[in-house]
């Protein structure tokens, strides 16, 4: 009876692990289930291959195995029944050269990773040809478009010469992009790095962004987010902005830049508004352990940012508040190392802690300048504050 009573205990806790076992699988779909072949286009293969992935009883994973491929405009939209990840061993080539609203958009999807070394390549050299030849391209156009993804993971990846925008995060929570390497020629238009707009904790981290725009830009809604160990170069620079364009702007509030290194940069690190236009506000914005190399225009408030378009005379209605500039050190390529520019009566606690930026050339002298604001000197602060013309 013991010896029952035992096999019976056995079996139990047998059948219960093989149980979890199972519970803890997950699916894998490899596209060439679809016919995906190595130099061919993966569109098809990749969308079947995610419908199914998405369906799926238990957590999938997208493989797109080593290789070269083409792709044209796909949606990935859930939601799926279960977390579901996407690894990319190969390299994703755009199919054409036409400057739509997105390539890829990962869309309405909770529990998502994007990972595996692969490439993403937007072959935007004829885009940018034909923006430049019509004098600009007036569509946003997103290379990777993350759209109310929540829960996410985004690592080991590259995005290269994309036709406008790299990535996009909107209407996004809780994402983590990581370990990313996004590149395209400085001279190459509207090529912004990551662009976040209405989402909430995204966290850039240990990543290598050369582009011909803005290396990351944060626009209305976003809150509680932090860039960090981010190297900056080629580009305009890591900023807060444009805001005050357009009416019904969310506030932006809480952005952490950190530990992170610009070369030769147009700018470094910052805050843009549009003038006379409409309401908004930008606050708890912390800028600290920055190391500029080369860069113009290292530290920059501009509350009279027009795109380079003509400006109007009006003051900016962006409301700028709590503003901490911290332990910045290396070397300006522009005379006016710290340019405090705002609009009357729209700045208010600046900070300016541990500055400390010398000449690129030698022979110049730098000065900061402050425009209606008196900033908060603490600690060291080369070159001095507000010695520039107000």
């Amino acid at each position: 009876m013991a010896k029952m009573t035992n096999l019976a205990i056995i079996l139990f806790f047998g059948l219960s692990l093989i149980s979890t076992a199972k519970a803890h699988e997950s699916a894998v779909v490899d596209i060439t289930k679809f016919g995906a072949v190595d130099g061919g286009c993966i569109t098809e293969a990749l969308s079947s291959a995610w419908k199914e992935a998405c369906q799926s009883p238990v957590p999938s994973r997208v493989f797109i195995p080593p290789g070269n491929y083409t792709l044209g405009k796909v949606c990935l939209e859930g939601p799926c029944n279960n977390p579901i990840e996407i690894e990319v061993k190969g390299t994703i080539k755009a199919v054409n050269d036409i400057v739509d609203e997105f390539w890829i958009e990962f869309n309405k999807i909770t529990g998502f990773k994007l990972f595996g070394g692969g490439v993403f390549d937007g072959d935007g050299a004829k885009a940018w040809e034909k923006c430049e030849a019509s004098g600009g391209c007036k569509k946003k156009s997103m290379g990777l478009k993350f759209n109310c993804v929540n829960n996410g993971t985004i690592e080991d990846i590259t995005s290269l010469n994309a036709k406008q925008f790299h990535m996009s995060v909107v209407g996004s929570t809780n994402l983590c992009l990581s370990r990313l390497t996004i590149t395209a020629p400085g001279e190459s238009p509207n090529t912004d790095g990551i662009h976040i707009g209405h989402s909430t904790n995204v966290n850039v981290t240990d990543s290598c962004i050369a582009t011909g725009d803005d290396c990351i830009a944060f626009v209305g809604g976003t809150k509680q987010t932090t860039v960090s160990n981010v190297i900056c170069g080629p580009g305009h620079g890591i900023s807060v902005g444009s805001l005050g364009k357009y009416p019904k702007e969310e506030p932006l509030s809480c952005i952490t830049v950190k530990d992170c290194r610009f070369n030769n940069t147009d700018n470094g690190v910052r805050i843009k508004t549009w003038p006379d236009l409409y309401e908004n506000s930008a606050s708890e914005l912390h800028f600290e352990n920055i190391i500029m190399n080369n860069v113009s225009n290292p530290i920059i408030i501009d509350q009279n940012y027009c795109g380079g378009k003509k400006c109007s005379q009006g003051q900016s209605k962006v409301k700028l508040s709590n503003i901490i500039f911290r332990n910045i050190t290396g070397t300006s390529a522009d005379p006016c190392a710290v340019k405090l520019a705002c609009s009357s009566g729209t700045c208010e606690g600046v900070e300016l802690s541990e500055i400390d930026l010398a000449p690129a050339v030698a022979a110049e002298q730098l000065i900061s300048v402050c425009n209606n604001v008196r900033p908060n000197v603490v600690g060291k602060m080369n070159p001095p504050a507000c010695t520039g013309p107000v």
